[in-house]
């Protein structure tokens, strides 16, 4: 449930945000790729989105991605990679535009290595919340627009945990 509420709330920052450059038409597959995910203060140190938890803004997040060319004649990846800032939402954003020889993946080809991206902490904004719970992420789902070739991988949440649990907060039942 809790992956469910996080993952609704990325697509809802994701509609919020500027709109992507949609019109590109070529005989050669290009992508438009956005690679995003949040960060959040698990102030109750049990690695899940509670009511007291809350997004965190200004955390930095390393982004690393590879793709799979779609050639038949080689084995090209291509690899991206940055660092990221979340907004004051919590959200950390990548977007790759026009990535030539990338093409989103087909519903039925999701599971082969099309493209693997992983999402890492760097640091914390806040000096209440800065040890790190959930530090690296694989876990992706991908959203995609078969006009435009838009590809979104939104990543499952990070997180920080407090240095010591306030047990006045979190374990009243």
């Amino acid at each position: 449930m809790e992956k469910k509420l996080i993952m609704l709330l990325l697509l809802l920052q994701l509609l919020s945000l500027n709109s992507l450059s949609l019109g590109q038409s070529s005989s050669i597959s290009t992508a438009n790729i956005t690679v995003m995910g949040l960060v959040y203060c698990d102030v109750c140190s049990n690695n899940s989105f509670s009511k007291h938890s809350y997004f965190m803004p200004g955390v930095e997040v390393s982004i690393i991605c590879r793709f799979k060319a779609a050639s038949s004649r080689t084995r090209e990846m291509l690899t991206f990679s940055a660092n990221r800032t979340t907004n004051e939402l919590g959200l950390y954003k990548l977007d790759i535009t026009s990535v030539e020889g990338v093409s989103c993946a087909a519903e039925d080809d999701k599971d082969s290595l099309m493209a693997s991206c992983q999402a890492s902490l760097i640091g914390s904004s806040s000096d209440s919340c800065n040890i790190p719970g959930f530090k690296t992420t694989t876990d992706q789902v991908l959203f995609e627009s078969k006009m435009s070739n838009l590809c979104v991988y939104g990543f499952t949440a990070l997180n920080y945990r407090p240095f010591k649990k306030n047990i006045d907060l979190c374990d009243k039942q």
